[in-house]
């Protein structure tokens, strides 16, 4: 697998659009990190870590009716094509309804928390 980062986020669509009520990765840090993310932004219930190894995480998703709440995710940085930018050129999802997940040097985090804290980073991916 090239890039775990885009086989969670697939993952996680294809989950949604066949409105299973929970999904498995497997396990890695910096997927643990962007699965906390999108639970503290309210994109999916719960997030939890099973097994000893190999590890998994499960996702448990959120429905407004039969709709998913994550109506868009979308892989940024590549392994073909790394994105970085500065803390000021931190993009915005639709305006600011949406949340971009950045790599920082002090860990993954929000492009809000980045902008707050002054960091830049990569651009891993956006949630809408």
């Amino acid at each position: 697998m090239t890039d775990p980062i885009s086989d969670m986020l697939c993952r996680i669509r294809n989950a949604g659009q066949a409105l299973q009520p929970a999904v498995e990765v497997p396990h890695s840090r910096i997927k643990e990190n962007i699965a906390t993310i999108l639970k503290q932004e309210g994109y999916v219930a719960d997030v939890a870590v099973e097994g000893k190894i190999p590890k998994t995480i499960k996702l448990k998703l959120k429905y407004q009716g039969k709709k998913t709440v994550i109506e868009g995710l979308r892989r940024v940085s590549k392994p073909g094509l790394r994105n970085y930018v500065g803390a000021q050129e931190i993009p915005r999802v639709l305006g600011g309804l949406g949340t971009v997940v950045v790599s920082t040097s002090e860990g993954v985090m929000t492009g809000v928390q980045a902008r707050k804290k002054n960091l830049g980073g990569e651009v891993l991916c956006h949630v809408w």
